[in-house]
């Protein structure tokens, strides 16, 4: 759909959004974060799609940031407007209502990992590696890098790859739960495509709602977040996909869920 960025659909109800700038290991600019976003409305409005995978062509998933888009900005006010634009985009991607799973081949780095932050899911390479190297530049990550990552690992290991930018090797991101799984030599996207289907199956108003649940429960008081839990499941079991879920059990047989 652009020169920075492809949409494919393989079939089985997912789709594939690729970053296509392998020359320059699929850095984001402001024309990446436009045509990520363009896609993501995209994949929004496409019944067909139920889960989706993100992806980068070549040897890295993605090294970060335009350095030289970054270099030409106009001082903290230019800065401020790129980075707010950068977080906007992937916080619709954590949002989204279909289910994400990045694929994470060789480098994932600074803006980059924070795109791989901001699926539901991710899958890597046995090379992978994965970092916010901000700190050598004398920055830090702008795009929720400094607060996905000490949610999804040890608080102690997220601040010293914040502190040092000494990155994970794929084995320690997994074993550490940052990476949902390992696709050893194969590359990610094969396993990613596999885990996109096996979510694409799945009943599509439950996964939007676990999305929901998960990521609002979290800013809620405990006894806040049962409640949203409890209502939640209560409006699930008058849908559609909950009445074939049990009549599928029941009959030993395969759920066809609609989304209804």
């Amino acid at each position: 759909m652009s020169d920075v960025l492809r949409v494919e659909r393989p079939g089985d109800s997912i789709a594939v959004v690729t970053l296509t700038r392998p020359d320059r290991l699929n850095a984001i600019g402001s024309d990446t974060l436009a045509a990520l976003d363009a896609a993501l409305a995209e994949l929004d409005a496409d019944d067909s799609v139920r889960a989706f995978v993100v992806a980068g062509e070549g040897r890295a998933f993605c090294a970060g940031a335009d350095i030289d888009e970054l270099a030409g900005l106009d001082g903290a006010a230019g800065f401020a407007g790129f980075v707010h634009t950068f977080t906007d985009v992937l916080d619709r991607l954590e949002q989204h209502p279909k289910p994400s799973v990045a694929a994470v081949d060789g480098a994932a780095f600074g803006g980059g990992l924070e795109l791989a932050l901001a699926c539901d899911l991710r899958v890597a390479s046995g090379g992978a590696r994965l970092g916010v190297p901000e700190i050598r530049l004398g920055l830090l990550p702008g795009a929720g890098g400094t607060q996905r990552l000490p949610r999804l690992l040890p608080r102690g290991v997220a601040l010293q790859m914040l502190l040092t930018g000494t990155p994970l090797g794929a084995a320690d991101a997994h074993r550490l739960g940052l990476v949902n799984e390992l696709s050893g030599d194969a590359p990610a996207r094969v396993v990613a495509e596999r885990l996109a289907r096996e979510l694409a199956a799945g009943p599509p108003l439950a996964l939007h709602a676990a999305k929901r649940l998960v990521q609002r429960g979290a800013g809620l008081p405990l006894a806040d977040a049962f409640d949203l839990e409890r209502e939640t499941v209560s409006e699930l079991f008058a849908t559609d996909d909950a009445h074939e879920g049990l009549a599928a059990f029941r009959a030993k047989r395969a759920p066809a869920f609609r989304g209804r």
